[in-house]
């Protein structure tokens, strides 16, 4: 039997990622976010959604750029800390022991320790209600080198212990099950 609720922000698990931001004088932040995902493949579209009176906030909207940074359990302290300190009282790099890294297109850096690492250039900012959803083109993907089999070119995300957000827990990633297809893949005689 299910329970009939009031409508709520109740889909889970969702990706725990840090944001990387800087404005035009080049002064970075950082900000745990969970409302992000993929929307489209050609060309590779992502957002973010953001409440307007966030740090992040207003460097996202005034370099038109941001990044996406895949975090792990190793992390989950730091990603958890860049989330509940505030950007504009504290320095949040020192603060959280993470690591800036250079970009190769966006001004912002990147997270050092992130495993997965989108650049972000905004086409749209949307305005929602408690959020504004800023709708960016990934323009380059930054992957650490140790995640990549040397022999078939894939990313072995299992080995990263990829964080995920759930109801205001963190979970890692959990085991494999199989890949896209693998229910109607026939079996080998």
């Amino acid at each position: 039997m299910k329970q009939f609720l009031k409508p709520s922000t109740q889909l889970s698990p969702l990706p725990a990622v840090i944001i990387t931001a800087c404005d035009k004088e080049g002064n970075s932040n950082l900000m745990t976010a969970a409302w992000t995902g993929i929307v489209n493949s050609t060309p590779p579209l992502c957002y973010v959604s953001i409440r307007p009176e966030r740090f992040t906030y207003h460097m996202v909207k005034e370099t038109m750029q941001f990044a996406i940074n895949l975090t792990t359990t190793a992390i989950a302290r730091a990603t958890d800390l860049v989330g509940v300190i505030g950007g504009l009282k504290e320095d949040k790099w020192a603060k959280s022991g993470l690591t800036p890294t250079k970009a190769s297109i966006v001004s912002c850096p990147l997270v050092e320790e992130s495993p997965i690492s989108l650049e972000c250039v905004v086409r749209e900012i949307m305005p929602l209600g408690s959020h504004d959803m800023f709708l960016a083109e990934i323009v380059a993907v930054a992957v650490n080198e140790e995640i990549i089999n040397k022999e078939t070119g894939r990313w072995e995300l299992d080995s990263t212990s990829l964080l995920s957000y759930s109801h205001g827990e963190y979970f890692s990633q959990g085991d494999y099950l199989g890949h896209f297809g693998f229910s109607v893949k026939k079996k080998k005689d």
